[in-house]
């Protein structure tokens, strides 16, 4: 019996690749953890960039506890089991009016990663609409072989390398996750997807979260984390993050550097050059 997810949703996950919407916190929670972001952001006089964005877990401890909630935990638990390491936290900002976007792509051409369980849990922290440019994905694209790619490297695509599937997408086929603020979608890291500019007042303000079973190996370079979130570890592939005690922990936050380090090589392995963070 599944914890939190019905045994359609749990159904349809493993047939689609994608299950949406999953509610996780309420309108405080969202108020409380969004003003968290724009206060640190009013603070720097910048909005949150660079390596801040990438395992951000361990650089505020809001995050870190964010990546802990017993509500996304028994959701992922219900999909690839209790012992759950978590990889990477990601923000995926738009600003309203911005062009930014995300080209279709499947995140394991270019992880690294030998698992195909892993789940990526994708947090509203304001309305993900079709205006706002949520997310869409093509239902079924985590079976089978995966898609060829191309580094496009188009300066308003969100992804590293702007990697594109080298095919056309059919788009009648496509299924948009809208979300309200406070809410979840999972999907499969084969599942191809993809997300349009911000056409809406708002900004969207979204955080992704990569949860695998700790069997999970990391094919590329000679080391890499990720935080031990549920159950045990009884592989040790991964050096486990240290929980950061508060916002700026300078334990926490040497170990960021050395992890993004580890991150930006496996995701620009075999790139014909590297992007400078965004």
């Amino acid at each position: 019996m599944p914890n939190v997810l019905s045994d359609a949703a749990v159904e349809q996950y493993h047939r689609d690749g994608y299950y949406f919407p999953v509610q996780v916190l309420e309108p405080a929670g969202v108020a409380e953890n969004r003003g968290r972001l724009q206060a640190f952001e009013a603070a720097q006089g910048e909005p949150i960039s660079g390596a801040q964005r990438s395992k951000s877990h361990l650089l505020f401890r809001w995050v870190d506890d964010l990546m802990r909630l017993p509500a996304i935990l028994d959701a992922v638990e219900d999909l690839i089991g209790p012992d759950l390491l978590c990889w990477n936290t990601l923000f995926w900002i738009k600003e309203s009016g911005s062009e930014s976007f995300v080209s279709w792509h499947q995140d394991l051409r270019y992880w690294g990663l030998d698992t195909d369980d892993l789940v990526t849990v994708w947090l509203a922290l304001s309305p993900a609409t079709l205006d706002s440019g949520c997310m869409r994905v093509l239902p079924g694209s985590h079976r089978g072989d995966m898609m060829q790619h191309k580094d496009e490297y188009k300066p308003d695509n969100l992804l590293t390398r702007g990697q594109e599937i080298a095919v056309e997408v059919d788009e009648s086929r496509t299924v948009a996750m809208p979300l309200q603020a406070g809410q979840v979608s999972l999907h499969n890291v084969r599942l191809a997807h993809a997300s349009g500019p911000n056409r809406s007042p708002d900004r969207r303000i979204g955080l992704s979260l990569h949860y695998m079973p700790t069997s999970t190996r990391q094919m590329v370079g000679e080391w890499d984390s990720a935080a031990l979130v549920r159950g045990e570890d009884r592989y040790g592939h991964f050096t486990h993050a240290p929980r950061p005690e508060r916002d700026f922990d300078p334990v926490a936050v040497e170990f960021h550097e050395r992890a993004t380090a580890a991150v930006r090589k496996v995701l620009f392995e075999g790139a014909e050059r590297v992007r400078p963070t965004i």
